[in-house]
């Protein structure tokens, strides 16, 4: 299912730049910036809402959701490519095996923070919009006991830290990976509005498992200082 959702996501963003390809070639309509759009600034700076899905246990059957916030800061080598660095939490219930609500647990709390650190390629580009796209890894911080305090097997132990038992993962430290693009909209010179799918890597279990999150948020460019 990844797979198919990576070669759908390729496939718009070849429509895509096609379509802004055909678009920079056009004269300035009124649906773009009234400031040329230069792509000179050095940074940028972006703030999103996004959304995620994850297992967070080995035998878990179903799939939970995160929803969270994505803070990410790019500096820009040369204009077609930057360095960035970025910060991503999340929160969300999961599902957990039957046997859980033995002990009174029912699609408890797990959260997870992310710093992650990459590169960004900017495709294709125009007045109007940019393609972009970026390689980001790093550790991720999941806590999987939050909302299981004091419940379990053991009175005054959490639930999460007896895995085998209700298929959660203990609390613990492992790389992730965010593979993916953006397409950059843009309402003004340093202003842009950003849509950014990913495909999730991540290393929690003994196997390397997929998902996919995407992101809908705010870029501002620092505008260039004037020698």
């Amino acid at each position: 299912m990844p797979r198919m959702m990576m070669k759908k996501i390729a496939m718009a963003a070849l429509l895509v730049a096609g379509l802004l390809t055909l678009s920079g070639a056009q004269a300035q309509t009124k649906l773009g910036p009234s400031a040329p759009v230069t792509y000179d600034n050095k940074y940028e700076v972006y703030g999103s809402l996004n959304f995620m899905n994850f297992m967070a246990g080995p035998a878990i059957p179903r799939r939970m959701d995160f929803g969270g916030g994505e803070f990410e800061g790019t500096y820009w080598v040369k204009p077609n490519w930057g360095l960035a660095a970025e910060f991503r939490g999340e929160a969300g219930t999961t599902p957990v095996l039957p046997n859980a609500g033995i002990y009174g647990i029912h699609r408890p709390l797990v959260y997870m923070n992310m710093v992650l650190f990459g590169v960004q390629y900017r495709w294709v580009k125009n007045q109007h919009a940019a393609l972009d796209f970026h390689a980001y890894g790093g550790p991720s911080f999941g806590v999987f006991d939050a909302g299981t305090q004091g419940a379990g097997p053991t009175p005054g132990v959490s639930a999460a830290s007896n895995a085998n038992i209700i298929g959660l993962y203990a609390d613990h430290t492992a790389p992730i990976f965010a593979l993916g693009g953006s397409i950059d909209m843009n309402r003004s010179k340093n202003w842009a509005v950003r849509l950014a799918p990913d495909l999730i890597l991540d290393e929690f279990g003994s196997n390397t498992r997929e998902y996919f999150a995407i992101s809908a948020g705010i870029i501002y460019r620092l505008p260039v200082k004037k020698k």
